[in-house]
């Protein structure tokens, strides 16, 4: 695995560890139990199944990335699951600009950090239903983080132009609506320098736009946003604030 080269202590005032110069490649990516991050004191669990979200972080000038990259992929079209791929920025120094990465979503990953009980970045790193992480290519560890989440929350009815949420019981504080943006199609990145320079890799679900459509205070809520084009999907999930829990998630049914 590969941490984070930048000293997030000053934005966060945590004692985040530093990253050598180049890629910190660690022996052995296998975690014991998978991390948990503070779950908000919210809504009882709902009786529907939802899908869990799965965000991998990830960059294509990161060579422990492929493997994590892989199970993604293979869980895609899950009916359980909602994987989805962020690329972060902070490996484009090594000589690979990974134009799939975004700002954004390297924000999204510190945010999770700030609220995590070891306060990590590194990459690969999953977050599941943003309560429990895993760092590296750790199949088993994800798997049995993905069983342990339960939906907080009513499962977002999802179209290609709107999201309709039930009324629930009212979380604490008012969720954060999101929609999600993400490539479902296999593409094929011949990669020309950095750490995979000479490889091609096969990216799923890679996430092309992040964007707040509201908040959930427990009543009935409905959203409109414009089609998605180019042949992406729609996903909307309900999270506990930056870094926060992701209550519940869904996803439209192209």
């Amino acid at each position: 695995m590969t941490r984070s080269p930048f000293p997030l202590r000053r934005l966060f005032a945590l004692a985040l560890p530093l990253a050598v110069a180049g890629s910190a490649v660690l022996a052995g990516h296998a975690l014991s139990e998978p991390a948990r991050a503070t779950a908000p004191a919210a809504a009882s669990p709902m009786t529907p199944a939802a899908p869990v979200l799965v965000e991998l972080y990830q960059s294509e000038g990161c060579s422990s990335c492929p493997p994590a990259e892989a199970y993604l992929n293979s869980i895609a079209d899950r009916p359980n699951v909602i994987p989805l791929a962020f690329e972060v920025t902070y490996w484009d120094y090594l000589g690979w600009k990974d134009k799939f990465a975004s700002p954004a979503y390297t924000q999204r990953q510190r945010d999770f950090a700030a609220r995590s009980a070891d306060h990590e970045v590194a990459t690969p790193q999953f977050w599941i239903g943003g309560q429990r992480t895993v760092v590296g290519a750790n199949p088993r560890a994800v798997e049995a983080a993905i069983a342990a989440v339960r939906p907080l929350a009513p499962v977002p009815s999802v179209s290609a132009n709107s999201v309709t949420i039930a009324k629930g019981t009212a979380p604490a504080r008012a969720a954060t609506v999101w929609l999600v943006r993400y490539d479902p199609r296999v593409i094929e990145v011949p990669i020309k320098a950095g750490e995979n320079g000479g490889r091609t890799l096969p990216h799923r679900n890679l996430v092309r736009e992040l964007t707040q459509l509201g908040a959930w205070n427990g009543a009935a809520a409905h959203f409109a946003f414009a089609p998605a084009k180019g042949g992406l999907r729609n996903a909307v999930f309900l999270q506990d604030g930056p870094g926060g829990a992701v209550l519940s998630a869904g996803r439209d049914g192209r």
